[in-house]
């Protein structure tokens, strides 16, 4: 049983990261977009577990390690015997922007809802305050987890917790199926309260013109609350009948563009959970993205974080 719920709960792939520096050498890590948030919004000293599935070696450990050290909660882990965590390779340009390598098709984090432990984790979600995904959240799984997952999710915003959702559309998540992304996307779409999506992901998923048709798409759904990130151009902010661009404070030239909407998101969460309007969340939120992309690697050191 779990006694004492999380605020948060964040649903998703925490994987072993390899990020090419400049001198070509090989930089060694843990990340995974809803894992990065999870470590952000605990820097913001907002209690959050996270949920995923985990094998029995080394690797796993260390990101356990790290979870502990971050103040992330890892009571909603599924151990499996014998399975190893994914990996990724991160190779970044001259101008910071990154491409993504993966091999994580028999990652145990797949099949999370799956596993006879699922249950465990179904009802860690259901204490939460906030439930935490992404549109890699959603690939991951297949039909029989994500009916599961998004069955999940409709009882917890029944019984009062409010979901966050990213898109983080990325197409070889999901073998090039666009008609299959955009029906999973549809349905949990119908469960969410807050949108925090990137521009570009949504244009390229659902060929939205502008982040003004992609909050009014978006708000088709019945969503309230809707931030349409947008590089280093504006954020569009659209809450309670209002919409407003907030404008990136600082343009900053990234070392490595990872996590930024992850931290983002993080950020303005945790503004969002503290008072904070919607527009002054997303200003915070700019400036906590533009520190992470000064850094490589989707987690930047504590000490950098203010």
């Amino acid at each position: 049983m779990i006694d004492r719920k999380a605020r948060i709960v964040s649903v998703g792939e925490v994987m072993i990261e390899l990020a090419r520096g400049t001198d070509g050498r090989l930089a060694f890590g843990f990340g995974g977009d809803t894992f990065n948030f999870a470590v952000y919004i605990a820097r913001a000293s907002i209690e959050v577990a996270y949920a995923t599935a985990l094998g029995d070696d080394n690797y796993s450990e260390g990101i356990l390690t790290l979870a502990v050290a971050e103040e992330v909660r890892t009571e909603l882990v599924v151990r499996v015997p014998g399975r190893l965590p994914g990996l990724y390779l991160i190779e970044t340009d001259a101008a910071g922007e990154r491409e993504f390598f993966y091999w994580r098709d028999t990652s145990p984090a797949r099949d999370l809802f799956e596993l006879p432990d699922w249950g465990r984790v179904a009802e860690g979600m259901l204490k939460a305050e906030f439930i935490y995904f992404s549109g890699i959240t959603l690939s991951l799984y297949s039909n029989t987890g994500l009916g599961r997952f998004l069955t999940v999710l409709e009882t917890a915003r029944q019984q009062g917790a409010k979901v966050a959702f990213d898109s983080n559309f990325r197409p070889r998540g999901w073998k090039g199926n666009l008609a299959r992304a955009r029906t999973v996307f549809a349905e949990a779409l119908k469960r969410v309260d807050m949108a925090l999506p990137s521009y570009d992901d949504e244009a390229a998923l659902w060929g939205d013109r502008s982040p003004e048709t992609t909050v009014e798409r978006l708000q088709g759904f019945g969503i309230s609350e809707i931030v349409v990130k947008n590089g280093p151009s504006s954020a569009l902010v659209a809450a309670g009948g209002c919409s407003e661009f907030v404008p990136v404070p600082e343009v900053v030239v990234p070392v490595d563009s990872t996590a930024a909407g992850d931290s983002f998101n993080a950020a303005y969460i945790a503004a969002r959970m503290g008072g904070a309007a919607p527009t002054d969340a997303a200003a915070g939120a700019h400036r906590l993205a533009g520190e992470v992309i000064r850094h490589r690697g989707a987690i930047m050191p504590r000490a950098a974080t203010h």
